[in-house]
């Protein structure tokens, strides 16, 4: 798999852009259209998601809790979407758990750009997913706003094969 800034290719050639990944992402998952969640990047190691603070807005204005973890949810849930597809484009993808600890308020705009919490991680995860058709993968997001971090999240994901 190969990075081209906004453009990612598999091993077969397909490409992976963030405007496709954003289509998908948006018919997929309707909510994240309507928080207003666009894809910034894409590579191998990492997604990064923006979302501004209108539609994510609380009472405090600033932005609601539930929706920073579910953008920092949406952009580790990519990374291992991204990840799987080359070599298992059917295999479902669910969170198994996760935290996020907020250093600060999210006041604007803010970006949740995602990473494997350990070295190696991909590599047991792709060697598991092929021995027993079932993997879990740990995954971090940065949140940022105003150029600081604000929150970050972790989380763990299964990934389960399908057999036909």
């Amino acid at each position: 798999m190969t990075a081209h800034g906004r453009r990612m290719t598999d091993g077969n050639g397909q490409a992976t852009t963030a405007e496709a990944l954003q289509a998908y992402l948006h018919d997929r998952i309707p909510i994240s259209k309507a928080m207003g969640i666009e894809v910034a990047s894409v590579s191998a190691d990492g997604v990064t998601l923006a979302a501004p603070l209108e539609p994510n807005i609380n009472h405090r204005d600033t932005v609601f809790g539930g929706s920073a973890s579910a953008v920092g949810i949406l952009a580790s849930w990519l990374l291992v979407y991204v990840r799987l597809r080359p070599s298992y484009p059917t295999a479902r993808i669910v969170i198994q758990r996760n935290t996020v600890v907020f250093d600060r308020p999210i006041t604007g705009r803010f970006t949740a750009s995602s990473f494997a919490v350990e070295a190696g991680a991909w590599e047991r995860f792709d060697a598991a997913l092929a021995r027993k058709s079932r993997a879990r993968v740990h995954v971090g997001a940065d949140l940022m706003c105003h150029g600081e971090r604000v929150a970050r999240l972790e989380a763990s994901f299964v990934a389960v094969r399908q057999t036909s």
